[in-house]
Formats: C-alpha cells, structure tokens, sequence
C-alpha cells in the first residue's frame, strides 16, 4: 500500500515520543501489505474498527492514541486522516475527517 503522507505520522510523534516505535512499526506494515478489503486488515489488526467511506480507526500505543485512514483499496492507497489522543479523538467526527 502507498501511505500519504508519512509526515503527519512524523510530526505526531515528535510531538508524542512514546508513540514512535508503534506509529513506525504500524506505516512499516502497511506500506509492505497488500490490503484488498477490510477483512485482510482485520485479519492483522482485530481491534481496528470501521467506519462508512472506506475509514479506519487502528488503536496505537495499547489504544492510547488513534489512528483514522481512508482507504482507497482499488489503486492501494491509504490516506492519513487523522492522528491523536482519545481526547482528541473524541472532539472530532470520525467519519466525515
């Protein structure tokens, strides 16, 4: 898969350290997957949730943080929407973002 664009997920975890590793293991993984459906990505990430309009929720850092993507499956191309803390998670909506 195509991840745009990786310097949300850079700027994120300069501003959060501790969810580096895991926001790196997680881009690392998708730009290596070949994710046809949501059930090839439930298939690795159980807890992921979906949302309408090709959306996922993925839980980082053991579900301190969220990460939403919009997937386009057809040309393999995920876009970050959005990446934050529950609180911040909480304030927007997950489904038009």
């Amino acid at each position: 898969m195509r991840v745009i664009a990786k310097k949300a997920l850079r700027d994120f975890w300069d501003f959060y350290p501790e969810s580096k590793v895991s926001l790196q293991e997680w881009y690392a993984e998708a730009e290596t997957s070949k994710w046809d459906n949501p059930n090839c990505i439930k298939l690795r990430y159980h807890s992921a949730s979906f949302l309408k309009d090709n959306r996922v929720v993925f839980n980082i850092c053991g579900n301190k943080f969220r990460l939403i993507v919009k997937i386009n499956y057809a040309y393999g191309v995920v876009y970050i929407r959005f990446i934050g803390t529950h609180s911040d998670y909480n304030r927007i909506n997950a489904e038009i973002i």
